[in-house]
């Protein structure tokens, strides 16, 4: 009965098997060397050539040496053939082991996954034996006649293996670089140091040490792939099980009705797609060898895409793994795979999964094998919503409005809901309280993308719906805005207007008025009140004089903003909305495309975009009716204009008791925006002078503000005359 053997001992036992019937090959070219007159204890060996050493090698037929010249004599002949019978004995009943236990050993598996024949694979153990056990060194550099050389050369494993020189001549293609060895990498030539590179014949042969480590049970990436490589063995955690969730199911089904297909995912949501693939290859009883292939390419070595590919397969193959292949999309041409790489990819027999950002589908080369796309764009609405619920784990039970407000707000991946759910316990374990949804929102803004910041600049919203000043008409417009926001995922998604009354989730704002008169702080209310980042951009710095320079600007914010989840706040509009001439030349037919264009990427802007402009006559009638909301915000009259003083004094500010505000809103004529930088100047001087804020201050900050607008001040009524000049 046959002993019973872990997998990993089995696999041990068939290697000391097989490198010892290297061992009786190495031992018989010693044998045939010593009888060759081969002196080991010459003095002058490999320095000089004698005239009948010299006489003996032109007698050699073409690929012979020095063992084929002389035969063992028949008793020793009898005694190699006996010792490899009992080495063949060994190595069969290891492996008649392993089978009878289900098993396949390391070397078994290598041989059938690479197609290996004996010749390969003897050559991959004659390489191997220096790397397990060093005398294989000294006994190298013996038959190679060098001491230097204690690697084995192709001559010398020709030589061990080879019957006869027409063999040898036969062999010597099996050491090519599409050779199976090489080509997988399995072997490299290290060619000795010097300016040249030898020939075939004295290259030297090195194993990678992945492989030798691989074939005595332990499994790390080759040095090529490093940190890009990693073998995922264990079973998805929740989260990732949380994530996969949805796409589980459709990917069995792909894999079920189509044999070893490629699996092409792409899509922003880079978290989900490792993640389904991990569950994907848990739920077939593998695991998941991840490969980054960016970061391959940025490597200091730069590995090709071809080597990177091979390694990674050839990975695969040995840890039986389902390869991910990630960063797919810096192997691709111009949306293209080069065909060597796809011819790869098609000589794989197993399933593979490439991930990347961009939909691929090969064009231009024969199709060998299924390629399905799976897309993993940010979830929909309604699986953000339990996502954020899976994640908090009834954290904060009485959140519903709240989680649905982040769902509907935030398009976020799932990947980034995870995180933004950590980061939002950190933030209340910093305050040193309990999970609030104010964290989350906080959370959800900084993990959506910041890139924005490099094309615009951002706002904090400081003012509330209390600090606005302006007709009760339109703060009931604003307030619908923001209900419009709120509702757009029930509306568009649950109740299915989306599918038929609007092709997007565009909100577009137009803020009309003359300058300071609230705009901008009609903004920092929606977003203030939404929770969502606002972001300022000046339209008359994105206008070029160049054609087709603004819309390349104009493309690379909206871009960014796609995945930013904040609101576009778009100033002095009128630099590019105003009335679209007639086309006289070629500068008026592209100012009207550069409308158009601007139009478009609102209209498919899944968020919130707010036009600002001073005079909205420039604006013409086609633009207007593609936008959803229209404020008019007045000049303030008197009455607006004591609100809007109450309203923006602090409390908090010392002044004095004879402040006459209403006099103040009597007297000048400004708009909120003059008002606040009196207020903000009367508290500097105020702070001067060591004193509250007197009357005086605001007189003279008003006159200097009056000023800086141009006009002309004359005698300030009410003003005292020992008041600041």
């Amino acid at each position: 009965m046959s002993q019973v053997l872990t997998e990993n001992e089995l696999s041990l036992q068939h290697l000391q098997a097989e490198l010892s019937r290297i061992d009786i090959l190495i031992r018989r070219q010693l044998r045939l060397w010593q009888l060759a007159g081969q002196d080991p204890a010459d003095a002058f060996r490999g320095l000089h050539i004698s005239d009948d050493e010299a006489a003996a090698l032109t007698a050699f037929p073409l690929g012979g040496n020095w063992g084929q010249t002389v035969a063992l004599p028949p008793d020793e002949a009898e005694s190699f053939a006996h010792a490899e019978a009992e080495a063949e004995q060994q190595i069969q009943a290891v492996t008649q082991n392993a089978h009878q236990q289900n098993h396949l050993t390391r070397l078994q598996h290598l041989t059938h996954a690479f197609n290996l024949d004996r010749f390969e694979l003897d050559t991959l153990l004659i390489c191997l034996a220096p790397a397990l056990d060093l005398r294989y060194e000294r006994l190298y550099a013996y038959l190679q006649d060098d001491a230097t050389r204690k690697r084995p050369g192709v001559n010398l494993v020709l030589s061990l293996l080879c019957a006869t020189p027409a063999d040898r001549l036969r062999k010597q293609l099996r050491f090519s670089d599409e050779a199976v060895l090489f080509k997988y990498q399995f072997l490299e030539r290290d060619s000795e140091p010097g300016a040249f590179k030898p020939p075939l014949l004295r290259q030297a042969l090195i194993p990678d040490p992945a492989i030798v480590d691989w074939l005595l049970g332990k499994y790390r990436p080759p040095a090529d792939l490093g940190q890009a490589a990693s073998l995922l063995w264990s079973q998805p955690q929740q989260d990732d099980q949380v994530l996969a969730a949805d796409k589980l199911d459709d990917l069995e089904r792909l894999l079920g009705a189509n044999h070893a297909p490629l699996l092409a995912f792409y899509g922003a949501d880079r978290v989900r797609q490792e993640a389904a693939a991990l569950a994907l290859a848990a739920r077939m009883g593998c695991p998941l060898l991840k490969v980054d292939l960016a970061e391959t390419s940025k490597a200091k070595a730069q590995l090709p895409p071809l080597r990177a590919l091979r390694l990674a397969l050839r990975d695969a193959h040995l840890t039986v793994a389902v390869p991910y292949l990630s960063g797919w999309d810096t192997l691709l041409d111009d949306g293209n795979l080069p065909p060597e790489l796809f011819s790869e990819l098609c000589a794989y027999p197993d399933l593979i999964i490439a991930a990347g950002e961009k939909l691929w589908l090969p064009g231009g080369i024969e199709r060998e094998r299924s390629v399905l796309p799976v897309e993993f764009s940010p979830p929909p609405y309604h699986r953000r919503q339990i996502l954020w619920r899976r994640f908090l784990n009834d954290s904060l039970p009485d959140a519903d409005a709240a989680l649905a407000s982040l769902a509907g707000q935030f398009i976020l991946t799932g990947g980034q809901i995870r995180d933004a759910v950590a980061s939002a316990r950190d933030i209340a374990a910093r305050r040193g309280d309990e999970l609030q949804p104010r964290d989350l929102f906080a959370a959800a803004r900084d993990h959506s993308s910041r890139r924005l910041s490099k094309l615009a600049r951002k706002i904090v919203p400081r003012y509330t719906w209390g600090d606005i000043v302006l007709p009760v008409e339109q703060v009931e417009v604003l307030r619908e805005i923001v209900a419009m926001v709120r509702g757009r995922p029930k509306v568009l998604e649950e109740w299915g207007v989306g599918k038929k009354l609007a092709s997007s989730a565009a909100v577009a704002l137009l803020f009309a008025g003359p300058p300071g008169t609230g705009k901008t702080m009609a903004a920092e209310v929606i977003a203030n009140d939404l929770q969502l980042d606002l972001y300022k951009i000046d339209l008359a710095s994105v206008v070029s004089k160049y054609i087709g320079e603004t819309e390349k600007n104009l493309e690379k914010i909206f871009d960014e903003a796609q995945s930013s989840n904040a609101i576009l706040f778009f100033d002095e509009a009128d630099a590019i909305f105003g009335k679209r001439s007639e086309v006289k030349d070629a500068r008026d037919r592209y100012a009207n495309i550069e409308v158009s264009y601007l139009l478009q990427r609102m209209e498919s802007y899944d968020g919130v975009t707010i036009l600002a402009t001073n005079l909205r006559a420039n604006l013409d009638e086609a633009f207007t009716r593609r936008i959803q909301f229209i404020i008019d915000i007045p000049f303030p009259d008197e009455a607006y204009r004591l609100q809007i003083w109450e309203t923006l004094f602090p409390s908090s500010v010392p002044h004095a008791p004879d402040l006459d505000l209403p006099l103040m809103a009597q007297q000048f004529k400004l708009a909120g925006g003059n008002i606040r930088n009196i207020i903000v100047a009367a508290a500097y001087l105020a702070a001067n002078d060591g004193d509250v804020v007197t009357m005086d201050h605001l007189f003279h900050s008003a006159r200097r503000e009056l000023q800086k607008m141009g006009r002309l001040v004359g005698k300030i009524p009410g003003a005292r005359p020992n008041s600041r000049k």
